[in-house]
């Protein structure tokens, strides 16, 4: 017989469900089954199972949503990232039986999420991008509610998944100097967000020695566009473009002026995805998995809400693609 000192862990286990099916069990909150939701209290009362005044307040305050924070401006070209993102996030926040609750900011307006925060509607946020002075950053961290971003950041005492961006735009970039690459053109977009200055000192760094230009925040076709016009006039090898966006764009620009690829102009990309994935020639890219970082994201969140101590930041993996683009 299983006694009073029984936790909700041991309930958990017992029943081969989750922590938060028996909390929301308990609290009679939450979305559940009234089959599952009778299991476990008659389970708990066969055993005779008392929780203490702490762990039921607990389970009573939490709400059982996790807010996804997401950039609304951002292009619908952008979105391929984000969808993976949070197809990460929602597989994960489904073993925990939580839901999500999107919101979106725009830029430093964070009026969204910050109304999420005032009326208290979830137990813990996953910042979808980080800025290089983030409002939603400071809001969260004065808000005192478990987050996690998505991103680096500089501000101080902030758990964060993100990709090693610097290491691969170093090595890309190198290897593409290794083949010879003489001249190379950087198309990037916003310097407001971490990770375009993270992908730039990655290209910087990694094209040591060869005659650069930077062409940065050019967030607009015609600002990309006039970009690759200044590269090919000035005879640059290769445009490395920051993302896929940006990719798809110069891409359809050289293409318009006739400008063949790999044999007048090389082109890479910091980041692969369907967007330019089917292109002939094959384009050389970035492989990342940012369905890992939303489900990284998530568990880490989830074991903070549980009061569990998370390693402050981990960093994932990416593959160097080289393709006939840059041959």
């Amino acid at each position: 017989m299983i006694t009073e000192s029984l936790t909700i862990d041991d309930i958990a286990r017992e029943l081969g469900v989750s922590k938060t099916t028996v909390s929301r069990s308990i609290s009679g909150k939450g979305r559940i089954s009234e089959t599952t939701r009778k299991r476990v209290l008659d389970f708990i009362e066969k055993n005779n199972y008392k929780p203490n005044l702490m762990a039921r307040g607990l389970a009573q305050s939490r709400t059982y949503n996790i807010g996804w924070v997401v950039p609304g401006d951002s292009e619908m070209t952008m979105l391929f990232f984000f969808q993976k993102c949070m197809q990460g996030v929602i597989d994960a926040a489904t073993e925990a039986d939580y839901d999500i609750l999107i919101t979106t900011v725009y830029g430093h307006n964070i009026s969204g999420l910050q109304r999420v925060l005032d009326n208290h509607k979830v137990d813990g946020v996953i910042l979808g991008q980080t800025l290089v002075h983030d409002k939603a950053i400071r809001a969260l961290k004065k808000s005192g509610i478990p987050f996690v971003t998505i991103g680096s950041t500089e501000e101080k005492n902030v758990v964060q998944v993100d990709h090693d961006h610097i290491s691969a735009c170093r090595e890309l970039s190198y290897i593409l100097k290794m083949k010879g690459i003489k001249s190379a053109a950087l198309i990037g977009g916003t310097e407001d967000k971490v990770v375009t200055q993270a992908r730039r000192r990655g290209f910087e760094e990694g094209m040591s020695g060869v005659r650069t230009e930077i062409f940065m925040n050019c967030e607009k076709t015609e600002e990309i566009e006039r970009a690759v016009e200044d590269a090919v006039r000035n005879k640059v090898e290769c445009i490395v473009c920051e993302d896929d966006r940006i990719c798809y764009a110069v891409l359809g620009k050289l293409k318009k002026d006739g400008v063949r690829i790999p044999e007048e102009m090389r082109v890479a990309s910091f980041y692969n995805s369907a967007l330019i994935d089917e292109y002939q020639p094959a384009i050389t890219s970035l492989e990342y998995d940012p369905k890992a970082l939303g489900t990284t994201a998530c568990r880490t969140l989830l074991a903070m809400i549980d009061g569990q101590t998370p390693v402050a930041k981990q960093m994932l993996g990416y593959e160097v693609m080289l393709k006939a683009s840059t041959l």
